[in-house]
């Protein structure tokens, strides 16, 4: 309920200040409502690292992402239709594709000249560090050209001061990270040691799916309400900012060794993002994703679920 609760606040607030400022539901979703959602991964990266647990970091990136894509968009999508605008189609969903590929790059030392370990050092933090700069500049591009352009809600909540706003988007992330915090620490994950599953595997299952919580219900509102923009741009954000910041910090903080083993979840998260690139192809209208793809993507991802407990 918790988690529930904080997502309306955070969609309500969130889709009132874009409004207000003329911005459009994508971007609102593709920033502040995607970096909130994210603060789970993050706070879950920094204290993984301090452990020494690197399994616990990239598991939960990369499960994470998955879970993003084929979890939460496929839940959006069954419950209401999502188109993309052309931008997302043409800029930022391949940009998700770009991320991902530079993290195989630099987790596995594909670099020219560069051997030893298969790590993310503190340098490989600083690059993607750097490409979150260059993403939030291109944001910030866009919403200064919205800002200048009308921009059409559909659905709209009603009208209310500016802080009161903030006041709900503050109190949404954080019932959405209490609430998924709880479900965590004090449900799945004690089930899951007491089973006997690894590090990896919990980091892949039952972390990333903890930490996806917050996109799963905020995406799933959203769509109820039909703010489908806030919706898409939430999953869309929410990835890239997993790889760019939370590996980012998380190897400047301290280097990550990585596990080869997960360079098959590292593909899968690349392989989610083209095919969702590729739904947008497909189909009609184009650039949508259809309630028939946000089910496949559901059974895709039960069909990761037991892939990777399979895997052990």
């Amino acid at each position: 309920m918790m988690v529930i609760k904080g997502a309306e606040l955070l969609v309500n607030g969130a889709s009132t200040i874009a409004r207000g400022l003329n911005i459009s539901g994508f971007v609102i979703g593709l920033t502040v409502v995607s970096f909130g959602t994210s603060l789970p991964e993050l706070i879950i990266a920094l204290i993984s690292g301090q452990e020494g647990s690197p399994d616990l970091i990239v598991g939960n990136v990369a499960g994470s992402n998955i879970a993003n894509v084929l979890l939460v968009l496929g839940t959006a999508a069954a419950i209401r239709r999502l188109p993309a605008t052309n931008s997302t189609v043409s800029r930022e969903i391949p940009f998700t594709v770009i991320a991902s590929i530079i993290a195989i790059i630099l987790f596995n030392n594909l670099i020219v000249g560069r051997g030893g370990q298969p790590e993310l050092t503190r340098i490989d933090g600083g690059i993607l560090l750097g490409f979150f700069s260059l993403f939030m500049l291109y944001a910030a591009q866009i919403i200064r050209r919205q800002t200048k352009e009308e921009t059409n809600w559909v659905d709209s909540p009603k009208e209310h001061s500016k802080a009161r706003s903030m006041i709900e988007i503050v109190a949404g992330i954080v019932a959405l990270y209490a609430g998924g915090q709880l479900a965590i620490t004090y449900g799945a994950k004690p089930i899951a040691e007491s089973l006997g599953m690894s590090e990896k595997l919990i980091a892949l299952t039952v972390v990333a799916i903890g930490t996806s919580l917050p996109e799963l219900a905020t995406s799933a509102v959203a769509a109820y309400k039909n703010n489908v923009d806030i919706a898409v741009g939430n999953v869309v954000g929410s990835n890239i900012f997993n790889i760019f910041i939370v590996l980012g910090i998380s190897s400047v903080v301290r280097p990550v060794p990585f596990n080869t083993d997960m360079n098959i979840d590292l593909g899968i998260m690349l392989a989610s993002t083209v095919l969702l690139f590729i739904f947008m192809f497909i189909g009609h209208p184009k650039r949508t994703i259809q309630r028939r793809e946000g089910v496949l993507f559901l059974g895709l991802y039960v069909g990761y679920i037991v892939f990777v407990i399979q895997r052990g």
